[in-house]
């Protein structure tokens, strides 16, 4: 009999490409049908055909408090009610700004946008306009939208020119974007040796969320930090992912280094659509209409988004909250590495705050080339074992995965037992 999860991904490749408005959502990378969420609460989610999973996605990391949390509802309500939208400013706007401007290492004044896209292609501009230079640094297997100027691949090398690797991103786009090994302080001190005057900025996840977790190193963002400040480009931590999850103040503080600009997205719109841009008052001084790079955006500072926002960073603002995630994060990851142990399966996992990576390797990977060295086909049949027990993981063996709140000792514990009898299937 087909399942309404078949029936609807049948009708949606239909009318949309692909079937998904998303590519990693059309489960290519796992095989099978996706599944068509109709309601979540907490940390569990049902599909279309009235199955329950606990979540690991959230949204792909801005559900920290869990699926569909009161407060957070109840001020979009509110918010709603009051107007969908207005195309001019709010008091609430203003409000989440000064609260970013409070938390986040380095924020001195702030745009809004709609998402994190947005966020990191203005910044990219920015950097471009404040310093009068053209050239970027990006890290391979690091993602940051797809903006034409980020959607480049690095070859073998440890200093590579980048070449487009999607269709529609013109050659001369790629040819002033300098793809290097993420944690390769060697290739990123040759790189602005050689380049140093006409890089404009490095972006960078602080932690690579995109190519499955990849935290960096002792040395790596502090070499970022000072090639950056001694040759005048700009830093931009790519804070989308780690932002208001991995810490109170991101991996900015975790690490305890400062930015010059940062995008933000995910947690900081509460599960609406919502990113922003900041930093120093002189480089946000270039934005229009102070300056002369222009960005704007109709639906930028969206009222409902702001209250989703606002709601998500007050309750995360409790005392004790990010060690209560962090501690649930290690103990998911903990309990994996353990499980797999016991039935011999090469398996590896690490967490950063509420951001976790798993592996089917035997060390958690350090580089985009050592992820490429995990057993996918392992993944693969670990991903749809733990489906059918009721465990929603990524459906790719290249995604972060994501604790929120709502996940308990009897959620954790739920996941392991699944995990145990999936382990030891594979052996």
């Amino acid at each position: 009999m087909t399942s309404r999860n078949e029936e609807l991904f049948a009708a949606a490749q239909r009318v949309i490409p692909g079937g998904v408005n998303s590519p990693v959502r059309a489960f290519r990378a796992v095989g099978g049908t996706p599944r068509f969420f109709a309601h979540g609460s907490g940390a569990r989610v049902w599909d279309a055909d009235g199955t329950a999973y606990i979540d690991y996605v959230g949204s792909w990391g801005p559900l920290i408090l869990g699926h569909a949390h009161p407060a957070v509802v109840q001020a979009v309500q509110q918010a709603a009610a009051q107007g969908l939208s207005f195309g001019a400013p709010t008091a609430a706007e203003v409000e989440l700004a000064e609260m970013l401007c409070r938390r986040v290492p380095g924020l001195e004044q702030v745009r809004l946008v709609s998402s994190g896209t947005e966020a990191t292609m203005s910044a990219i501009r920015l950097a471009r306009g404040y310093t009068g230079r053209s050239k970027i640094v990006k890290f391979e297997g690091c993602y940051h939208g797809h903006a034409d100027a980020l959607l480049v691949k690095a070859g073998s090398g440890a200093l590579t020119l980048g070449n487009p690797s999607s269709a529609g991103v013109p050659d001369a786009t790629a040819a002033h974007t300098l793809v290097l090994e993420y944690n390769n302080v060697a290739a990123l001190e040759a790189a602005f040796r050689r380049d140093g005057a006409a890089i404009a900025c490095a972006i960078v996840e602080p932690v690579a969320g995109n190519m499955n977790l990849v935290a960096p190193n002792r040395d790596f963002l502090a070499a970022l930090r000072a090639l950056c400040t001694r040759h005048g480009a700009l830093l931009i931590f790519d804070e989308v992912m780690t932002g208001f999850r991995v810490g109170p103040q991101g991996a900015q503080g975790l690490y305890g280094i400062t930015a010059d600009v940062v995008t933000l997205g995910k947690v900081v719109g509460g599960g609406m659509p919502l990113g922003a841009f900041g930093g120093r008052r002189d480089v946000m001084a270039s934005i229009a209409p102070l300056g002369p790079v222009y960005q704007a955006g109709t639906l930028s500072g969206n009222p409902v988004a702001v209250a989703a926002g606002l709601a998500t960073l007050e309750l995360v603002a409790a005392p004790g909250f990010f060690d209560r995630l962090a501690a649930a994060t290690r103990a998911l990851t903990d309990g994996l590495a353990a499980a797999a142990r016991e039935h011999g399966v090469v398996f590896s996992a690490q967490a950063v705050g509420g951001m976790f990576g798993i592996y089917f390797r035997a060390t958690p990977p350090q580089s985009y080339a050592e992820v490429m060295q995990c057993d996918a086909a392992a993944f693969k049949r670990f991903f749809h074992a733990m489906l059918a027990r009721g465990i929603y993981f990524a459906p790719s063996a290249f995604e972060a995965g994501f604790v929120s709140a709502a996940h308990g000792a009897a959620e954790i514990e739920q996941t392991l037992t699944a995990a145990r009898h999936c382990f030891a299937a594979m052996t």
